[in-house]
């Protein structure tokens, strides 16, 4: 079976219950698109959007998730907390998480451990930093978080973001023949490579999502700032069908 394009958003820490309008004015696009379309809302709007948009199209995804079910982790959300508040997916080892709160791809796993065991899709980051892909170490870093994140019976149970430090909130984008290239390893280092979708993220807007989801190996993309206007990202749910 073909791969499916998934567009997400990642809103970050933005979002207040005064843009829950984002999701209304996003259902017809969703309805016509020939993606799937995911958003993640911060966990405070989680529940809120999830009841939104049920019914619709837009599928609904938390920003992380903590190893275990429930514990003493005061400030936490558990995977089974991201389900039950109508959660489809989550992302886990996003670079933000891996250099503000120090996660390390043993970490990334372990949630991505707890994510299948609530039912939800795991949307593994993974990504070098300008530094590494100047020494030319890019395919290196990627393929050891590749090898450290995945549970080893993950197969086509998960989503790989490749999303290159450097390009995440600058402006920057890979070029084509960059994404293109990495994609390709990454592929080729799955446990079931036909299946598996991977996501491009790092500066994705209105003017290179065509080209960039055109790519043989890019299953969609994984937006942030861009993710936070409607129309912004409805266009690059629409680039999606072309």
């Amino acid at each position: 079976m073909p791969r499916r394009i998934l567009i997400t958003g990642n809103w970050k820490m933005h979002g207040l219950r005064s843009d829950l309008g984002f999701f209304e004015a996003l259902t017809p696009i969703a309805a016509k698109a020939g993606a799937e379309v995911l958003v993640c809302p911060p966990a405070s709007l989680l529940a809120a959007a999830a009841a939104q948009c049920a019914g619709t199209e837009i599928r609904i995804g938390g920003q992380d998730c903590h190893t275990g079910q429930s514990g003493a982790h005061t400030g936490d959300v558990s995977a089974m907390m991201l389900r039950d508040a109508g959660a489809s997916h989550v992302i886990l080892g996003h670079s933000e998480r891996r250099q503000e709160h120090g996660e390390t791809s043993i970490l990334v796993c372990a949630k991505a451990k707890a994510a299948r065991v609530a039912g939800l899709i795991p949307i593994i980051c993974v990504g070098e930093t300008l530094t590494e892909r100047e020494a030319g170490r890019a395919h290196e870093i990627v393929g050891a978080q590749l090898k450290a994140s995945l549970p080893a019976d993950a197969g086509a149970g998960v989503v790989i973001a490749y999303e290159p430090v450097w390009a995440i909130g600058t402006g920057l984008t890979a070029a084509a023949e960059d994404v293109a290239s990495m994609h390709a390893f990454i592929r080729s280092q799955l446990r079931e490579p036909a299946a598996t979708r991977i996501l491009y993220g790092g500066s994705v807007k209105p003017e290179n999502a065509a080209e960039l989801l055109a790519l043989e190996d890019v299953d969609g993309a994984l937006v942030g700032g861009a993710s936070l206007q409607i129309d912004s990202f409805a266009a690059i749910v629409v680039a999606a069908k072309q």
